[in-house]
């Protein structure tokens, strides 16, 4: 066995928690950030005499229903891409056509190079409008990242890991599961992380087909030249993709076989 296969298959043997050097001032950046910035948001509304139509969106229910409707958006989407994408990249780096491989990169590929609002649109005209569609448009927009990553992070292992665990006498899903996923791990959760951001900005569109979201408030507020609810969307919407970013890149951490 090689120096490096045993490097390598070291860093997932069981090792004790390490999730207090995780407990760092550096870890309590974003959320203080955003807390901040919620809380001047709050304060300048709080100043401002609101019209009525403000008054309309404006408020606790309205602002509660939107959030609930974009956070189901983007978490319902990113669980399904990463149900969806994590095995086909798998299955893609057990395959040795390069065709098969390029045709799946290739179908991945458009939903990414399309514009967000063009997924969305040309969906809603061949299909329907609705929570749905939105869902299956955040789905195609996020799955590229989730799907490459997963097939990079199989192929960058060395193959003497994989005949080392061979060797061992471990079969080919033991192998995969027991050894090459983990170590791929680090890349897949980046390709997790990256599709989540996608989904929350993505979903903003939502509205446009009738899928309900905080997109609601930032398109109101342009068409009513409302420019509270226009900031006060903006600054949510903003807000979500920073936490989620943040909670991401904190699991992404926890996750990482130790050494890697």
């Amino acid at each position: 066995m090689s120096l490096d296969a045993t490097r390598q298959m070291q860093a997932i043997r069981p090792l004790p928690s390490t999730r207090r050097t995780f407990l760092t001032r550096t870890r309590f950046v974003t959320p203080i950030v955003v807390a901040f910035v919620l809380g001047l948001t709050f304060l300048w509304l709080s100043n401002l005499r609101l019209d009525s139509i403000e008054q309309r969106t404006l408020n606790l229910d309205y602002i509660v229903a939107r959030t609930r409707e974009h956070l189901g958006l983007t978490v319902v989407a990113s669980a399904l891409v990463a149900v969806l994408a994590i095995p086909t990249g798998v299955a893609l780096s057990r395959t040795k056509s390069r065709v098969v491989r390029a045709i799946v990169l290739g179908l991945a590929n458009i939903g990414q190079a399309t514009p967000a609002v063009g997924v969305i649109i040309l969906l809603a005209i061949v299909w329907q409008t609705g929570y749905t569609t939105a869902l299956v448009a955040l789905v195609v927009y996020s799955f590229l990242p989730v799907l490459r990553n997963t097939l990079v992070g199989l192929q960058q292992i060395d193959a003497s890991v994989r005949e080392s665990a061979t060797g061992m006498g471990m079969t080919r899903n033991q192998v995969l599961l027991k050894i090459e996923l983990p170590l791929a791990v680090p890349v897949i959760l980046a390709g997790l992380r990256t599709s989540l951001v996608f989904a929350v900005g993505v979903a903003t569109i939502a509205t446009f087909i009738n899928a309900g979201g905080l997109g609601d408030m930032i398109v109101n507020g342009l068409k009513l030249q409302r420019y509270p609810v226009l900031i006060t969307g903006a600054v949510l919407v903003a807000s979500i993709a920073l936490l989620i970013d943040w909670i991401a890149g904190i699991a992404e951490d926890l996750l990482r076989p130790r050494g890697i």
